[in-house]
């Protein structure tokens, strides 16, 4: 404290009276806190777009958005400017798992007429020299990258330009190994740089991914945050500078000013008769005479005092030892505050990057290079406790950068050339995944060809779009009334329900349902196994609804390719989505039905429809919507339904009116028309399906098979070391790992890239953020064409209706390109295919006569 006395007679100061006497540059614990929380919000103003031009810590994009994953491979040349002298670097990078890098470099000066005369002038003299170096090493006919650290302040507008007319390849202090995110250079001068969220950068357009971050933080305080904490020691000295009131902060802590600042307080001290008898030499006097690296060696453990000694003594002082053990204490006082205070800026840069992350803890690298840093005794040490002290809950490794500019400008580079290479290698790959106007223009045309097919009476039977009539001849009017059960299977879970249509004043549909699970064992057992199951649920519903006793009309909605010769019967064609029960294709599904109820003894049911389950969303979109004809599924599985004029419909007699037709869509392509769109992954996806070369067109489109195709895309990126480093993981080998809704999830445009590195945690799947957007890119690239192929089979249609998410957006727009003359009205079916079941079953009732059944 100030006030603690001391028995040192005057002209003798001992290492009490100058901490007394220094007072003001002894920072405590809560004052860093303070120092780093003010930090952070000189960030948050750097970032924004509306703060950054009254900002003084201007976060500057670097446009670098990715550091070294050790796979950079090639010869690259770096320039290296930053002061009085520069460096030519050519550094090769090996990619032997390694990560070796060699180096050969010339250091060349720039005269001070050049540093002070044009920029022309100082550019022609680097590219002369440049090319001497070239020379030097006979590659002058190599055209290698240039990567070119320019340690100045610069707005940089891409990765390979600055303002106007300068190109580089890089910028900053440069690159670390092991994957570091911020990176700081306390030496000459003092700044810093990390990876920031590109949603937090207002600056620079897009939200995807991170981008490295120029702080420019010896600026800090240039707005007065600081004015508390500065002394009269470190008013002098901005007073005495080239830039006076810029650069506060470096001000306080680089190299450059720190042995400036210990002179100054010998001066004072001195003049205060409290050093050196109260005597000056105009050595002491002389501006830039006590050098940082004096402070360096006066600090040193053994020999400090005796390196205090001589340094006075070559500034013309006659030193006694309480002299020397005082310089010692003060050369403590003012490297520990600009330790310290590193450290308290650099807590608010991990801070935030432990929030950017959601996380309470971090465990992060930190690249540090720097004459101070590096040849300071304690200077390290200090920082690193202070940044500990300040995050104790963060793991926080600090790494010293060796040759850290030069190098890092090439690894700047070689980063890039890295990155490019790889984004050229996947869009490759994806290329055949993004189909032109012309080739759905082409598919279009093939669906229309194979419907006309599946119509007619003479094709029907090597048609691969069966085309198979339903028997539901009339859409809702609004005059359907009673309760009616229905059955709604078509995937591992069903559902059955009550619902409850109303007419009149009232009209209406209510509707109760409870969802029942069918196990894997059952789906592929027997046929009387499967349908026993459901009668069970049937029974347990009724029960639960209290109607055990009552029978009731029934729709069924099974949503497998069957023939229908009469709307209440289906002749099941094929199992799909994964079903295999014994004993089923080729019978009556109704009749199975029927006889399993029968088999129960507990209740009796009629069973007036069958239906698919695109009919009964075409049926519940229109009870209310009349104009609503076509009904599309895209789940699970995919098909879809139309009403065709019966004239059309060759299977059927009768050319009055129309009939709802069940396309059967899913199979479409299994006769090899669509080979030409079919990717590698496509037919990886399809052979290790249950049914191989079946329901080719379902399986690019569907949810049972999207997110397999984005999974064997991502093993192949993997394999190929453009994803998660080249490092397959078991459980991406694992099939049906990356479930659909994890693409829907994922591909969606809200979702931030945390949420996606949390799902792919989820699949314990290790990504950066590079990785994120490219799993990302991925899962919308294969979304996309299923959604165009979904549009070009609407197109040929020639009407649509809607689907959820950006799904339905590309649909939509697919069929407006692909059918310009067709006016197209989308409404979202609710609750579809079961209550459309239902729906049938009244319109069926209507038609019949048949009363209803009212509770």
């Amino acid at each position: 404290p100030p006030d603690q006395p001391c028995a040192s007679p005057l002209g003798c100061v001992c290492p009490l009276q100058v901490d007394k006497y220094l007072y003001h540059m002894r920072l405590s614990d809560e004052t860093l806190l303070e120092v780093s929380q003010r930090f952070e919000k000189e960030m948050e103003k750097g970032l924004g777009a509306d703060t950054n031009p009254t900002a003084s810590v201007k976060m500057l994009p670097t446009f670098v958005r990715s550091t070294p994953d050790g796979t950079e491979d090639g010869d690259f040349l770096a320039l290296d400017l930053g002061g009085t002298n520069f460096r030519v670097l050519r550094v090769k990078v090996s990619d032997n798992g390694l990560r070796k890098v060699e180096m050969e470099n010339q250091i060349y000066a720039i005269p001070e007429e050049l540093m002070r005369g044009s920029g022309v002038q100082l550019f022609d003299h680097i590219a002369e020299c440049l090319a001497n170096f070239l020379d030097k090493l006979q590659i002058k006919d190599k055209k290698l990258p240039l990567g070119f650290t320019f340690s100045f302040p610069c707005h940089q507008t891409k990765l390979d330009e600055v303002g106007e007319g300068l190109r580089i390849m890089g910028m900053g202090k440069g690159s670390v190994p092991a994957h570091p995110v911020p990176l700081l250079g306390p030496g000459t001068g003092t700044n810093a740089c990390y990876m920031e969220e590109m949603r937090h950068i207002d600056l620079v357009e897009g939200d995807e991914g991170r981008m490295c971050i120029n702080m420019e933080w010896g600026a800090f305080g240039d707005d007065g945050v600081l004015n508390d904490i500065r002394t009269e020691f470190d008013r002098e000295i901005d007073m005495g500078s080239l830039n006076p009131g810029k650069q506060l902060f470096e001000k306080m802590i680089s190299g450059m000013y720190m042995g400036e600042l210990v002179r100054l307080i010998l001066v004072k001290m001195a003049k205060d008769g409290l050093l050196f008898g109260g005597r000056l030499t105009p050595d002491l006097l002389t501006t830039g005479h006590f050098e940082t690296r004096f402070v360096s060696a006066i600090e040193k453990e053994k020999e400090g005092l005796q390196k205090a000694h001589e340094i006075l003594s070559k500034l013309g002082l006659e030193p006694s030892h309480e002299d020397c053990v005082a310089t010692l204490r003060i050369c403590q006082i003012v490297s520990t505050r600009s330790a310290t205070l590193c450290g308290a800026t650099l807590a608010a840069v991990l801070r935030r990057l432990r929030d950017n992350k959601g996380g309470d803890r971090l465990r992060s690298t930190v690249g540090v290079d720097g004459s101070v840093y590096k040849k300071h005794p304690h200077f390290a040490r200090r920082l690193h406790k202070t940044v500990r002290k300040l995050l104790p809950d963060c793991e926080i490794r600090f790494i010293r950068s060796e040759d850290g500019s030069g190098k890092g400008a090439a690894m700047v580079t070689a980063v890039a050339y890295r990155l490019a290479a790889q984004h050229q290698a996947r869009q490759k790959i994806l290329e055949p995944l993004k189909l032109s106007h012309e080739q759905l223009l082409e598919v279009k045309e093939r669906m229309r060809i194979e419907m006309e097919k599946g119509l007619g009476k003479e094709t029907h039977a090597e048609a691969t779009v069966k085309m198979l009539p339903t028997y539901v001849c009339s859409t809702p009017d609004g005059t359907e009334k009673g309760d009616f059960l229905a059955l709604d299977l078509g995937g591992t879970n069903f559902r059955v329900l009550l619902v409850r249509v109303r007419n009149g004043m009232r009209r209406g549909v209510e509707m109760h349902n409870k969802i029942y699970s069918i196990p894997v064992e059952i789906m592929q057992g027997t046929g009387e196994e499967l349908f026993d199951h459901i009668v069970h649920c049937i029974s347990d519903f009724l029960e639960y609804m209290g109607m055990k006793g009552v029978s009731l009309p029934l729709g069924f909605t099974f949503s497998f390719p069957c023939q229908q010769n009469n709307l209440d019967e289906g002749i099941l064609l094929k199992w799909t989505k994964g079903f295999k029960a014994t004993g089923c294709e080729g019978e009556d599904v109704v009749g199975l039905l029927k006889e399993a109820i029968h088999r129960r003894e507990e209740f009796d049911l009629d069973v007036v429809a069958v239906v698919n389950d695109t009919v009964g969303t075409m049926m519940t979109c229109g009870y209310e919507d009349p104009y609503c004809e076509v009904g599309l599924i895209v789940g699970t599985g995919s098909n879809a339904c139309y009403m065709e004029e019966m004239r059309n419909v060759e299977l059927v007699e009768g050319d009055e009116g129309r009939m709802c037709v069940n396309m059967e869509w899913g199979a479409f392509g299994d006769s090899g028309c669509l080979d030409d769109i079919r990717t590698e992954f496509d037919v990886a996806v399809d052979e290790l399906s249950l049914n191989p070369g079946k329901q080719r067109y379902e399986k690019m489109i569907s949810g049972m098979y999207l997110g397999e195709i984005v999974r064997n895309i991502l093993m192949d990126f993997t394999k190929k070391g453009l994803l998660f480093r080249g490092r397959i993981s078991e459980r991406l080998k694992t099939r049906g790992i990356f479930e659909t809704k994890f693409l829907s999830q994922i591909e969606s445009d809200c979702l931030a890239l945390l949420q996606v590195r949390s799902i792919l945690q989820h699949l314990g799947l290790e990504s950066t953020c590079d990785d994120s957007i490219i799993v990302k890119e991925v899962c919308t690239v294969v979304a996309r064409r299923a959604a165009q192929l979904c549009g070009a089979g609407m197109a040929a249609v020639s009407l649509s209706l809607s689907l959820p998410c950006s799904f339905s957006t590309v649909l939509q727009e697919t069929v407006k390109e692909l059918s310009p003359k067709c006016e197209v009205t989308f409404l979202q079916s609710e609750d579809g295919s079961g209550k459309g079941a239902a729906l049938i079953t009244a319109v069926a009732c209507r038609i019949l006569g048949e009363p209803a059944v009212l509770h």
